[in-house]
């Protein structure tokens, strides 16, 4: 397998992945409006054999942390195509694109995934539970990149509107 930073020609390869990984056009539209807006800060695809496999986007989030912007990234959508799944693409995707954000300089980063599947990369609920955001429970987490970047403080979590994310107020996260 090799992963490779994205390029714009990849994307109607990265749309078919999501579209098949999550049996629906939802992860594809998002991935290409944060394309579009110019919010893909790590986009790395997966190849087997020449063939795409795999696609992570990392894209730049609002995270105010006790009054200050701290510089974060929401990790969404990570998706292997469903033959190619289990063999461990999705991990290797996970922390190829974390080491570009700790080399990127990336204070934390924000997942909307499984409680069970995340926490292998260090990923907490327990560090998002102070902060503001449209999202609350086990399923939301961080992680921190620069050590106390989250841990114990309070603040907000803000998605760009690429989401399509109603922010008025939070909701369940439970998986």
């Amino acid at each position: 397998m090799r992963i490779r930073k994205a390029e714009a020609a990849d994307l109607p390869a990265i749309r078919k992945i999501h579209d098949a990984a999550f049996g629906g056009p939802a992860e594809g539209k998002l991935v290409a409006a944060l394309v579009a807006d110019g919010l893909d800060a790590i986009s790395l695809l997966a190849r087997l054999d020449d063939e795409p496999v795999g696609h992570i986007l990392f894209s730049p989030l609002t995270v105010e942390v006790d009054g200050r912007a701290i510089p974060a990234l929401a990790l969404a959508p990570v998706g292997v195509t469903p033959a190619y799944q289990k063999r461990g693409i999705g991990s290797a995707l996970i922390e190829a694109g974390l080491a570009a954000a700790r080399e990127g300089g990336w204070a934390a980063v924000i997942v909307l995934g499984h409680p069970q599947y995340y926490p292998r990369f260090g990923f907490r609920a327990a560090l998002t539970a102070g902060f503001q955001a449209p999202f609350q429970g086990e399923a939301f987490m961080g992680l921190e990149l620069q050590p106390g970047a989250l841990n114990g403080h309070k603040g907000r979590i803000i998605y760009p509107v690429s989401f399509g994310i109603d922010v008025s107020g939070p909701a369940s996260a439970t998986g």
